[in-house]
């Protein structure tokens, strides 16, 4: 399917997990592809590579998103090499793992940290790239959030208080850019990729993705790739007539909590 074909999509945290699964979803879909990194120069580099072996174009980008200026000039390079911009990712994320009932486990300094990134990054790429995306006719933006955001779980209080605001940005940014771009989030839950195993260790993230199946409705623990596809649908025209709204993507794990009334 080349419903993206001579478009271009921006990723950031394009280089690993869901981001590069996203990368190369759009390559396949014949969008050019932005693979944005902080530090995964080789891993963003590789990703890129793999999208132009798909018959696209695609670049890697070093940028911070907590920095305005490297989101500036992120969305700056991306004109000077495609001359436009019809979908921007935000998937770059940062957390702490920390024990949701010690309160004493994280700081102020932990909170400032994850919404640098989580939130006021958003934020950041949003303003640098709206020019672009109101130009493109058909903009679009896809928020990377995550289930923790909606049921208050996950990774530590913080990164679930940073996904909350992110689902809250979603919304006033799809009223204020409306009608020229839509703004969407994807809530996944558990993903299964190398980065708990960096994070947590083999043999516990084995068991974290054993529980994550058995928990789930659907009884499967969703990999990057099942993610990716909800992206890619908020991400593409076919769904031109959304905008403000969120999609969770958990194999059905969110079905065994109370109502989400935070959607």
């Amino acid at each position: 399917m080349q419903d993206m074909k001579d478009k271009v999509a921006l990723v950031t945290g394009g280089g690993t997990g869901l981001g590069a699964a996203t990368a190369l979803g759009f390559a396949r879909r014949g969008a050019n592809v932005v693979v944005n990194y902080a530090s995964s120069a080789d891993a963003a580099n590789a990703v890129a590579k793999e999208c132009a072996a798909l018959g696209v174009r695609a670049i890697a980008v070093q940028a911070d998103v907590g920095e305005d200026a490297d989101c500036r000039a992120l969305v700056e390079r991306t004109l000077s090499e495609f001359g436009r911009l019809d979908t921007l990712v935000n998937n770059a994320g940062t957390t702490k793992f920390a024990d949701q009932s010690d309160l004493d486990a994280i700081e102020a300094e932990d909170f400032l940290a994850i919404y640098r990134v989580n939130v006021i990054g958003v934020y950041q790429m949003v303003r640098a790239a709206r020019p672009a995306l109101e130009a493109s006719g058909a903009g679009a933006v896809v928020n990377i959030s995550s289930i923790a955001g909606v049921m208050g779980i996950g990774s530590s209080m913080a990164y679930a208080a940073s996904k909350g605001a992110l689902n809250t940005l979603t919304l006033s940014l799809a009223r204020s850019l409306a009608p020229k771009i839509r703004v969407n989030a994807v809530c996944p839950g558990y993903i299964g990729s190398d980065w708990f195993a960096k994070r947590l260790g083999a043999e516990k993230a084995a068991k974290v993705e054993e529980n994550a199946a058995q928990s789930a409705p659907l009884k499967m623990a969703c990999k990057p790739e099942h993610i990716a596809e909800s992206v890619l649908f908020f991400g593409g025209p076919q769904s031109s007539h959304v905008t403000g709204e969120f999609m969770i993507a958990d194999a059905g794990l969110h079905l065994g909590a109370a109502p989400l009334r935070a959607r």
